[in-house]
């Protein structure tokens, strides 16, 4: 008979998603995750099956606590640039509110493992693709009722707003500079013009 589990799974991916976003993939020891979740070395590969498995879990959370949300702002009922504004804007907030410099798990992902591991890669092309249709529906829209002009692609705009909300990001972990980073906000905003 299978024993029950006896702590919290969903508790224990968003302490080792705090250690990833802390430390990254290979800087995290099995010791660090152990301690952070309060969990043995069994019991997490009980659940999780291996260091690589919890690590997408946490990649899931991260989604699910960050991107998806993002995801929702953009179909508010508000101006397309106002509304940029306020994504971008939030995302530099964050950036600077964040003492620790803990990464984004989609930036760092993607530099430390996209290139060796199709199911991290596969993750996080998902997440990105899912904000890129966001905001591709948001310029739409905004397109169709002559807010923004039509002379661009919607898709292409819209890569372009999710890689300067990530850029903000890569940027940001170097150098946390709100009027360095809202001059780069500024600039995004002046290009959908």
């Amino acid at each position: 008979m299978a024993r029950t589990r006896e702590f919290d799974t969903d508790a224990a991916v968003e302490a080792a998603m705090a250690v990833f976003r802390l430390k990254g993939f290979e800087g995290a020891s099995i010791q660090d995750l152990v301690d952070a979740t309060e969990v043995g070395r069994g019991s997490l590969y009980g659940a999780f099956g291996s260091k690589e498995g919890l690590y997408l879990a946490a990649l899931d959370r991260y989604r699910e606590r960050y991107a998806t949300p993002l995801s929702e702002m953009l179909t508010a009922d508000m101006p397309a640039r106002r509304l940029v504004r306020e994504v971008l804007t939030g995302v530099v907030d964050e950036i600077v509110r964040d003492g620790s410099r803990q990464a984004c798990l989609i930036v760092a992902g993607s530099m430390e493992r996209a290139h060796r591991e199709d199911e991290v890669r596969d993750r996080l092309r998902g997440t990105i693709e899912s904000l890129e249709e966001s905001f591709t529906q948001l310029v739409a829209r905004a397109q169709a009722a002559g807010e923004l002009a039509d002379d661009r692609s919607a898709v292409d705009t819209a890569r372009f707003l999710v890689m300067c909300l990530q850029g903000l990001r890569v940027i940001g972990a170097v150098r946390p500079d709100r009027a360095l980073l809202m001059a780069t906000v500024d600039t995004a905003l002046r290009c959908l013009n």
